[in-house]
């Protein structure tokens, strides 16, 4: 009589948890991947499924500035108006970054530039707050609101006024 530990190792398949495959997901994206992500893909990972902290691939892969990646997930279902615990999308997190392909690929998907966080910030604040201009350029192109209130009544014009920039705040006025 033989036990599986005396077959050789190669004939053993390995086993994982379903929380090492979730992990294991979430890292792949994190790292951008795409040969194993792709894989994960066709083997039927819910695209849209949210780690502990809320985080999608989705919101990896762009936080962490994996271009094919975004757009790979995008090109599977993925859905760039989900909201982490923070109440953060992908959208906000590259905007603070700076990372406007990423941004670019996630406003033609279908990204909410008006979205609020928990703390009702949007993309547009953050980037303000991080002096990302371009990225501020593109979100006021996109329709992001230079008159949102957040919720301690700060607006992104207020946040240019706080910095002294006069440059972004004459570009957040003649907004609509």
């Amino acid at each position: 009589m033989t036990s599986n530990s005396d077959k050789p190792a190669s004939s053993q398949k390995p086993t994982f948890t379903p929380e090492q495959i979730e992990a294991l997901y979430f890292d792949t994206a994190r790292q951008g991947e795409i040969e194993l992500l792709t894989e994960f893909i066709r083997a039927g990972m819910d695209i849209n499924h949210q780690n502990h902290e809320g985080h999608t691939a989705l919101i990896l892969a762009s936080y962490h500035n994996h271009t094919q990646a975004v757009q790979l997930l995008l090109d599977h279902g993925a859905d760039p108006n989900i909201l982490d615990n923070k109440g953060a999308t992908a959208l906000t997190g590259v905007a603070f970054k700076g990372y406007i392909p990423i941004a670019e690929l996630l406003i033609k998907a279908g990204a909410d530039v008006n979205a609020e966080n928990n703390l009702k910030r949007t993309a547009l604040m953050f980037a303000i707050l991080f002096g990302r201009k371009d990225m501020i350029k593109l979100l006021l192109q996109s329709g992001a609101n230079p008159h949102h209130e957040d919720g301690e009544g700060t607006t992104p014009i207020k946040l240019a006024e706080s910095q002294g920039d006069i440059e972004l705040i004459q570009l957040l006025k003649q907004q609509n």
